[in-house]
């Protein structure tokens, strides 16, 4: 009660609250630390793939895929604990991730198999061409499907 004896109740309102969604620059920073965890993923694969090709003889296309993979296993960990940490987590999160990294794998090895085969690019190069490709698909797919940001909106105020 108010001092002359009237009761008030909270007016409702039509305003809702707004979804804060990220900024350019929000996505610029998450892209930059995606990158900086495709670098720690593209030296190891490289590393993976250059032992296999050079060293053991292995295919290119199968050394790719094995270096490939490691650095696909790298880049979930990493992605899931710094460049998408504010991603709440389901138990298809890693489901999603490998399906992404599945497609990324099958777009880097028809281009790497172009590259090589059809522009007789040298097989390094041709992988580091593949590689600057896949990371921009990739990082999208991961952005908007795998790590997707779930933005809550409170709840309008109930009546006391």
């Amino acid at each position: 009660m108010f001092p002359d004896g009237a009761e008030s109740k909270p007016r409702a309102t039509n305003v809702r609250p707004r979804k804060r969604l990220p900024g350019a620059t929000a996505v610029l920073v998450q892209f930059l630390k995606f990158g900086i965890v495709g670098v720690s993923n593209t030296l190891l694969t490289l590393a993976v793939y250059t032992l296999l090709l050079k060293v053991a003889g292995v295919w290119y296309l199968a050394a790719s895929a094995i270096g490939f993979t490691a650095g696909a296993v790298n880049g979930f960990l990493l992605n899931r604990r710094w460049t998408f940490r504010g991603h709440v987590g389901d138990a298809f999160t890693p489901v999603r991730y490998v399906v992404v990294q599945g497609c990324g794998l099958g777009l880097n090895e028809g281009l790497l198999y172009l590259f090589v085969d059809g522009a007789r690019l040298d097989k390094l190069l041709a992988q580091v061409f593949a590689t600057g490709i896949v990371t921009v698909t990739t990082f999208t797919a991961n952005r908007v499907w795998t790590f997707r940001m779930h933005h809550h909106v409170a709840p309008a105020d109930a009546d006391l």
